[in-house]
């Protein structure tokens, strides 16, 4: 499908799960978009032009027709709304709303791992060191719930592919990619996940240097 009336914002680096959850919504949804960068280190983001286009100064967004959107989650809802033909969540009711449950816990949970585990190790191949007393109790909850929500299946969250299953094998892999040892179902169930042909387009995007 292509609309050329789409253009996603995300950061110069292409190292923001967030942003990289909306791009792969858009591949996986056939859509064609513009991408532009912001280089968030010289503060592009608070630029007055962008910020009147995110009014919380954020990557990624999305401008549609002229209707301005940031926050990924309210982004990928807003696209399987607008294009419904190829789905990205769940079609069951409750598995839709668990699907954004575990979108909204990943964003707002988990903090010591986001802080000891930046996605530099996942697109960059930076390495860090022992994890904290917090950072170690945020793994082994991380572990508990990846496994019960993959109790049912060990490819996918909900029994097929959705959103949420590459932002929880992202979170996974700021684990896995540094070296930490996960359970071999989780690590094969990331894995999995990341050999996803519009995930890796993301993977492979050309970065810059450090």
């Amino acid at each position: 499908m292509n609309d050329s009336r789409l253009c996603l914002y995300v950061d110069a680096q292409f190292t923001s799960p967030y942003g990289m959850s909306c791009f792969v919504a858009l591949r996986e949804k056939c859509i064609e978009f513009k991408m532009n960068t912001l280089d968030l280190d010289t503060r592009e983001h608070q630029a007055a032009d962008y910020s009147h286009l995110s009014q919380t100064q954020r990557v990624p967004t999305l401008v549609h027709e002229g209707f301005a959107l940031s926050e990924s989650s309210a982004i990928t809802e807003y696209l399987e709304d607008l294009f419904p033909q190829t789905p990205i969540y769940p079609s069951n009711l409750q598995q839709r709303a668990k699907a954004r449950q575990v979108q909204a816990w990943l964003r707002s949970d988990l903090l010591p791992i986001r802080q000891e585990r930046s996605t530099l190790v996942v697109f960059y191949g930076v390495k860090y060191g022992a994890l904290s007393t917090c950072a170690q109790s945020s793994t082994q909850k991380l572990v508990e719930a990846a496994q019960l929500l993959l109790a049912d299946s060990a490819d996918y969250l909900f029994g097929q592919w959705s959103i949420a299953d590459v932002e929880l094998a992202l979170m996974l892999n700021r684990l896995i990619l540094n070296g930490d040892s996960l359970p071999a179902q989780l690590e094969d169930y990331a894995e999995r996940q990341w050999q996803r042909p519009s995930v890796q387009e993301w993977v492979k995007l050309e970065r810059p240097r450090l």
